[in-house]
């Protein structure tokens, strides 16, 4: 008999997960508790219980190219960002494409996920499924938890003295939608994340007054990088990775936090970072700036306190006449169907090797698959922790001892705190973390091969985007199209904004990039032995 697997959601995770079993002969059956794929790209106009949820004017943050699935470009017609419907269209082509929807069960609840009896002897797990009332309890070999992170939100009221006796209205943005209700009212969001930062200036075009409290500030990136090109083609590259991971902390501080300052200078507008070095996500927004410089939009520190009527900064100042209140504060993690021990395993926090796997649970049959965050495409992640836990579970590929997972964890951490800050996020290096799981399964690019085989392709994949289908071009899962797909990305990727075709469409030059990069350290030394001559 074949190896049965439960996937939990169908979202991009759970269609990674379904199409990476069938890839490994395994039977998956996936639990949606909606009527479509896409997760949380699925728009809704009000909150559903249990579900993901975002507001009408999203647009990705990343790029078509460095988002896509492996072996799945989008067509060449798309824009490079997109609104939420177009990827919605893209997830859902994918599912049809691949032959994924006939193993999904939607409007189909997880209500249960216990270890069987005999788990020590088969790994199995009971899970009980709710669907139009009716219950049912079904067995499988291993499960693949695809649920996500943005469904339980984060309202830290208690933090806030006064709130209970404010007069106006509160909410956190899992239930903004649109900025039609908030029009001329004074509206105060917490939160500078993304989210935040969206709503700040969407609601800025309507409302008579916005304000955004943050406790410790971000840097504020464009989507339009060096060039004109987006941000993640140029900033994601293994080479930039490479130099990141060699240069003295010092020298690799300041470099990041002269980059970040490039496009305007963070603390004329009240946003830098409390902590500049630490590379926490930054905020993708090529408006807000703007908004603040048109006084439409002001950045303040954390509230102190709330009264019927206003907010009280830590700075003293106060915002008056406050009609509504947006915290953008976050989710919470919770996978209320599953045993809490099971993955806060030491210390309530989230302990997962590579992000993946339980480390204590004595049979590697259960993955959490979309958790880990990174400064890079959610898909294309999903996608190789999904091709892994496959083959872990298909006895394949076999995991470390409990103790190297629990050490390894440990070291992570350390390096974690060190480059991310005290954060409960699973916050993670992209490319680092995409070679160590390419390495367990044997698909991690070869690039001094490269480089004696077939030397236009190393250039690109060592200098330019570390975009998905490295992941497909060798190994297991190997994709005939990857090579092509990564010569041609650039075309992809100037096609929808050359509207209107003005001489030969222009590519980035890497070589000339890095004599800039190595320009800087030349120069000192040439002033340096001049000094010392």
């Amino acid at each position: 008999m074949r190896t049965r697997v439960a996937i939990i959601g169908a979202g991009v995770s759970g269609l990674a997960s379904i199409r990476c079993c069938l890839e490994e002969g395994l039977e998956p059956t996936c639990f949606e508790r909606g009527s479509d794929v896409g997760g949380l790209w699925k728009f809704s106009d009000h909150a559903e219980e249990g579900r993901a949820s975002i507001y009408q004017s999203v647009f990705t943050n990343s790029s078509k190219e460095m988002m896509c699935f492996p072996d799945f470009p989008y067509p060449d017609d798309y824009p490079n960002y997109m609104h939420h419907s177009q990827l919605q269209e893209y997830i859902r082509t994918f599912a049809q494409e691949k032959n994924l929807l006939r193993y999904i069960k939607f409007e189909t609840v997880v209500t249960s996920i216990k270890k069987c009896p005999s788990f020590l002897v088969t790994g199995q797990w009971e899970i009980v499924v709710e669907k139009h009332g009716n219950q049912e309890s079904i067995i499988f070999d291993a499960v693949m938890i695809c649920s996500g992170h943005h469904v339980y939100p984060n309202l830290p009221t208690n933090s806030f003295p006064g709130l209970e006796k404010f007069r106006g209205n509160y909410l956190h943005s899992r239930d903004y939608k649109d900025p039609e209700v908030f029009r001329g009212k004074r509206v105060l969001v917490i939160g500078l994340g993304n989210s935040g930062s969206d709503i700040a200036v969407e609601l800025s075009r309507l409302a008579a007054q916005v304000m955004i409290s943050t406790r410790s500030g971000s840097w504020v990136m464009s989507r339009v990088w060096d060039d004109g090109y987006p941000w993640d083609m140029v900033y994601i590259t293994r080479f930039a990775s490479f130099l990141r991971n060699i240069l003295p902390p010092f020298v690799s501080d300041w470099l990041y936090v002269k980059k970040m300052n490039t496009w305007f200078k963070h603390e004329n507008y009240g946003l830098v970072p409390l902590n500049r070095p630490l590379r926490k996500e930054p905020v993708f927004n090529d408006e807000l700036p703007s908004r603040i410089l048109c006084g439409v939009v002001s950045i303040k520190p954390n509230v102190k306190q709330f009264t019927e009527t206003a907010a009280m900064f830590e700075d003293g100042t106060v915002f008056e006449a406050l009609d509504s209140i947006i915290f953008a504060t976050g989710y919470g993690y919770a996978y209320p169907f599953l045993d809490d021990l099971i993955i806060r395993s030491r210390n309530n926090e989230v302990t997962l090797f590579k992000g993946v796997f339980p480390p204590q649970l004595e049979t590697p049959t259960l993955a959490v698959i979309g958790l880990v965050q990174s400064l890079g495409a959610a898909i294309p992640t999903a996608d190789l922790q999904a091709r892994w836990a496959a083959k872990v579970f298909a006895g394949s590929c076999i995991l470390p001892s409990a103790k190297k997972m629990l050490d390894d964890i440990d070291e992570k951490m350390g390096k974690k705190l060190k480059w991310f800050g005290q954060s409960q996020t699973l916050q993670t290096d992209y490319i680092t973390y995409m070679d160590e799981l390419g390495s367990f399964i044997g698909t991690k690019p070869n690039i001094p091969w490269l480089f004696l085989t077939d030397p236009q392709l190393a250039l690109e994949v060592y200098f330019g985007p570390c975009s998905p289908y490295q992941f497909r071009l060798m190994g297991p899962g190997k994709w005939d199209g990857a090579r092509n797909a990564i010569l041609t990305q650039w075309d992809r990727t100037v096609k929808p904004t050359r509207t209107r075709g003005i001489g030969e469409a222009q590519r980035p030059r890497p070589f000339y990039n890095l004599l800039k990069v190595l320009s800087f350290p030349v120069l000192l030394l040439a002033i340096l032995f001049i000094f010392y001559s």
